[in-house]
């Protein structure tokens, strides 16, 4: 909600700008997806069966947000790939036995203040550049693309 909320303020358009083509991060995905799945399950030979599949599910929602920050050229694109690389750390953490809730809270809250100051940088950007478009840094700092 509150990067839906953000993306309302910025009045950012709706089509995703892509760094390299939809159909090769599609396999770049699955790849990344059969890659967790194949480390996770090799290392931990000795874990229970659901303790193994969730965290190899929560080592593939990391690399598809780091996936998603890779290839997308939008600020805010790139901020959906750190959430949920975030949220995938989150996932591997309760999946862990004994995760205490005091824990829990504290990464709710980093996740919090972690919105905050994206909004922040994302206005900044705007206020500078006139656009969240990475291109525009780039340009900026005189690189040629």
């Amino acid at each position: 909600m509150a990067l839906h909320r953000i993306i309302k303020r910025l009045g950012i358009h709706r089509e995703i700008e892509n760094v390299i083509g939809i159909g090769l991060t599609m396999m770049a995905g699955i790849g990344l997806v059969a890659l967790s799945m194949v480390v996770m399950l090799r290392v931990t030979p000795g874990a229970d069966a659901l303790a193994r599949e969730d965290l190899a599910f929560a080592l593939s929602v990391v690399l598809l947000g780091l996936l998603i920050m890779v290839t997308r050229r939008n600020a805010v694109s790139q901020v959906v790939g750190f959430m949920s690389l975030e949220n995938g750390l989150v996932l591997a953490a309760t999946g862990a036995k004994g995760m205490p809730l005091v824990v829990e809270i504290s990464v709710a809250f980093s996740v919090l203040i972690a919105f905050i100051v994206i909004g922040i940088f994302l206005f900044r950007i705007r206020e500078r550049f006139d656009s969240v478009d990475v291109q525009a840094l780039d340009r900026f700092r005189g690189e040629r693309r």
